[in-house]
């Protein structure tokens, strides 16, 4: 039992390192809004929860990890352990009044893993990334400063910020149970800026890093037994971070280095109080309806981009999981149907008109064996954000969502006959 720990902890270990890799240097989304503030916050979570319009506050369960509530931990069944390993790719297709264009990403969505400490305690830690970067900007026209002659320069952004949790559930009664959650924010911003004139070319990297710790509540409460309110907060932080920059000039052939890694400050960027109100409930034994409501104070903050100004944030979403037979002896009895609606009015205003968008979500639970819980969850999510107006662009979105949501069995005795 001990190796086995040990091996799991090792290819863990190895498989987060790598994760951040990949997470700093490969973009996960190539949206034109991810060019506003740390980039576009990403919806997308763990196991059954993308497949229901990214619900799960007041969503109680026993069979996987939910990490939308750190209070549900506590309902980890005894020798279980969790895992779930998540891969998203994306395909975004956006337009203004002039012109069309498409791209697709793919990359890693979650890391995860949870597990039961004693009576009514259990803990998780995941890793997902908290916001994407990933835009170009091609022919941006700039005056020569003393003439009347222009230049056109091209910007291009990767990165964006990473959220590494550990969530501990306790139960203080069999129907109520409350939840801590502590956040580690991190993660770097990279842009790069370049143009040429005749034989020169001109070019400014800029590596912007933020970080910080930022902690969260959850509840619970069983108010029957097939219903269940949940309720979260996240509290405000501030990101400190550094910028680094380098230019770069070239002459008639030769590079010319202008500065060398030069260090500079930045604004620190305020995250803002977060609500959340959820509920759950079984419909007719096979149906789970699951909605939740979260207000988030970005005004409270009291900052604004060049182009706009952050807005109070509401965003509401509703879920539901149809289950024939959980241990039916037909697979098609065991597999789960889901499908699910999110409305998020933004929290970004360009030009005093706020980047709303709406999703649409479907997704299956394929079960892998009958003796544990170890699903494979798919899901897919249509979805669109902005509009055509001024300098607002539309942006529509296809997403699909390939999460392994395992559980292993620790610590049970081997019975022979």
């Amino acid at each position: 039992m001990m190796r086995k720990m040990i091996k799991f902890l090792l290819v863990t270990g190895v498989f987060l390192v790598h994760s951040w890799m990949m997470a700093q240097s490969e973009s996960l989304t190539s949206s034109p809004y991810s060019l506003y503030g740390l980039g576009v916050i990403n919806q997308t979570s763990i196991g059954k929860s993308n497949g229901m319009g990214y619900t799960g506050i007041g969503l109680r369960t026993d069979t996987e990890i939910n990490n939308l509530n750190p209070s549900n931990f506590a309902l980890i069944p005894q020798n279980s352990f969790f895992y779930d390993i998540g891969v998203v790719g994306e395909l975004n297709s956006y337009s203004n009044s002039s012109d069309n264009e498409s791209k697709t990403t793919l990359n890693f969505s979650n890391l995860a893993f949870a597990f039961r400490i004693a009576d009514r305690l259990g803990a998780g830690v995941s890793l997902v990334p908290y916001t994407d970067v990933g835009y170009t900007l091609v022919g941006l026209e700039t005056n020569i400063e003393g003439s009347n002659e222009t230049f056109e320069s091209s910007v291009t952004g990767v990165g964006g910020l990473n959220d590494l949790s550990v969530n501990v559930g306790y139960g203080l009664s069999d129907s109520f149970r409350l939840g801590l959650k502590a956040s580690y924010l991190f993660g770097n911003i990279e842009e790069t800026e370049g143009f040429s004139i005749s034989s020169s070319y001109f070019q400014l990297d800029e590596v912007t890093n933020y970080s910080g710790v930022r902690i969260g509540l959850g509840m619970q409460y069983d108010i029957f037994k097939d219903f269940t309110f949940g309720s979260t907060v996240q509290l405000p932080v501030s990101l400190s971070g550094n910028l680094t920059r380098s230019v770069y000039k070239t002459l008639d052939g030769v590079e010319i280095q202008v500065e060398d890694e030069e260090s500079d400050t930045v604004s620190d960027f305020k995250l803002p109080l977060e609500l959340g109100f959820g509920f759950s409930t079984k419909l007719m034994n096979s149906f789970t309806l699951s909605a939740d409501y979260k207000h988030n104070f970005w005004d409270a903050t009291e900052q604004s981009e060049s182009v706009g100004t952050y807005m109070d944030q509401d965003i509401y979403a509703v879920g539901v999981e149809y289950l024939k037979n959980a241990r039916g002896f037909k697979y098609w009895d065991r597999v789960r149907y889901r499908g699910g609606f999110n409305y998020d009015n933004g929290y970004l205003a360009i030009n005093d008109n706020k980047v709303d968008g709406y999703t649409l979500t479907a997704g299956l639970g394929l079960p892998v064996g009958r003796a544990s819980n170890s699903m494979l969850n798919i899901s897919y999510a249509y979805g669109s954000k902005g509009q055509i107006q001024n300098i607002l662009v539309k942006e529509n979105y296809h997403t699909i969502t390939v999460n392994f949501s395992l559980e292993d069995l620790w610590f049970k005795e081997r019975k022979i006959n």
